[in-house]
This record gives structure tokens, C-alpha cells and sequence, in this order.
């Protein structure tokens, strides 16, 4: 359960920092200086990473409630 509780960390750092690099992209994406113009990154790509660390950070979470563990039903439909 130690390297889950490591992996959840390390997670949640990526999350951070790509949710930071959102802000700053947010803020000053882009500047021109003369007749140049740079652009920073590509907001789509950020916020697609932001939704895979919060997917990745979701199934951590959820492994660490059910240690580990998948349940599984067997369901027997019977015709009364």
C-alpha cells in the first residue's frame, strides 16, 4: 500500500504543476515583440493532461478505498 500512497503523490504533483502551467498560459499565453510573436504552449494539450492526472489520480484513490481489491457480483437470473 506504501507505493500507492507514493504513486497518489507523485500524481498529484504532475496535477499541480500542469495545473499551473494552465494559469500561466491563461495569463500570458502569447507576446509579440516587433514583427515575431511566440506562443507559450497549446491550451487544449494542457487541460487534456490536466483531465488525464485527475483520471490517474481518481483510480489511486479509489484503489487505496478498496485496497487494492475489485469486487465482483455473480448475478444468477432465475425465471420464478
Amino acid at each position: 500500500m506504501t507505493d500507492n500512497k507514493a504513486n497518489l503523490a507523485i500524481a498529484q504533483k504532475h496535477l499541480d504543476a500542469w495545473l499551473t502551467a494552465e494559469l500561466e498560459v491563461t495569463t500570458h499565453q502569447s507576446y509579440t515583440i516587433g514583427s515575431r510573436s511566440l506562443t507559450k504552449a497549446n491550451l487544449s494539450e494542457i487541460r487534456k493532461q490536466i483531465q488525464f492526472w485527475q483520471n490517474e489520480i481518481a483510480k489511486l484513490k479509489n484503489l487505496e478505498k478498496r485496497r487494492g481489491r475489485n469486487r465482483v457480483f455473480q448475478v444468477i437470473p432465475r425465471d420464478l
